[in-house]
């Protein structure tokens, strides 16, 4: 199914299951990418990324995750599960043509993209993960994020209510988060609902997922957060991370926190970009991802 939605975009619908799974499609030609958002978050997170990716030559797509956004916000079979999130990105892959995509997520999206890879080590080109990796088991998760999104004073009675609370004194952020609000008559709402999105983490507050990452074979790039608020991946993980795949390309951004698509796109789409130009070969140093500044320099020390 295809709806006209926006002069860049066109909706397409994947229904896995029963489930509705809602898709940006932004077009184009050239090797295909496939954008999965983080928890709580959108699809429209993704447009600067996605309309710079389309215009240097891929096919992009961006998929709002079950539970998320224009999908179904309380999926009919009351799936939420790790592997119920993978399937249904294998699923868009397949009924929306993709081929071979790079998967590219952020946050509980880079975790899909890193269980997809580990599952179906044929099905993507490479992988980039944006504030995300293996983790480790993490009980206090979901009592910190649930109670974060209960906490939000909605409806929020304007747009600029909303990108102040969202944005944390970052307006970047504060729009991207806002983007994704729901117009009613009384305000703006999430799309999404809060107790579904802690359900959500039940595998990521219990467990890690080092036998998957160790198991994914195409090449990886992972992009960080580094600034006043920082990023959720700390040093051992990351060095961890590239001990068990040495080929890793790891790049921090700045002044950037854990939602580096939203603060950096222009950066993130340069590293992107030349991360794929390079086969995605050069391997980061074991003591921390390389730097890069708005120049786009990576882990390699090339800009």
């Amino acid at each position: 199914m295809t709806s006209s939605s926006s002069p860049s975009w066109s909706e397409r619908v994947v229904v896995r299951d029963g489930v509705r799974l809602s898709c940006r499609d932004w077009g184009g030609s050239g090797a295909d990418v496939l954008l999965l958002h983080g928890l709580a978050g959108h699809a429209g997170e993704w447009d600067d990324t996605a309309r710079l990716l389309r215009d240097s030559g891929h096919r992009v797509v961006a998929l709002d995750q079950r539970g998320h956004g224009g999908s179904d916000r309380n999926p009919s079979d009351g799936d939420v599960s790790r592997a119920a999130y993978v399937a249904d990105t294998v699923a868009v892959i397949d009924q929306l043509g993709l081929d071979r995509p790079v998967l590219i997520g952020q946050s509980l999206g880079g975790s899909t993209a890193l269980l997809t890879a580990a599952a179906h080590p044929g099905l993507p080109r490479a992988l980039v993960l944006v504030e995300a990796g293996p983790g480790g088991a993490n009980p206090g998760v979901q009592e910190q994020i649930g109670g974060w999104l209960r906490a939000w004073p909605v409806p929020f009675p304007s747009r600029a209510a909303a990108v102040a609370y969202l944005g944390g004194g970052t307006d970047a952020v504060g729009e991207g988060w806002a983007s994704g609000l729901e117009e009613r008559a009384d305000g703006l709402w999430p799309r999404f609902d809060p107790e579904v999105m802690v359900q959500s983490l039940d595998e990521n507050a219990t467990r890690a997922f080092w036998g998957e990452w160790a198991a994914i074979t195409c090449p990886t790039l992972v992009v960080l957060g580094q600034g006043e608020h920082g990023g959720i991946i700390g040093g051992e993980e990351y060095a961890e991370m590239v001990r068990r795949r040495p080929a890793l390309h790891g790049t921090s951004l700045p002044g950037t926190g854990h939602d580096v698509h939203l603060e950096r796109p222009g950066v993130l789409h340069r590293l992107i970009v030349g991360f794929l130009a390079d086969g995605g070969a050069v391997s980061s140093p074991a003591d921390g991802p390389g730097t890069a500044q708005d120049g786009a320099r990576d882990g390699s020390g090339r800009r």
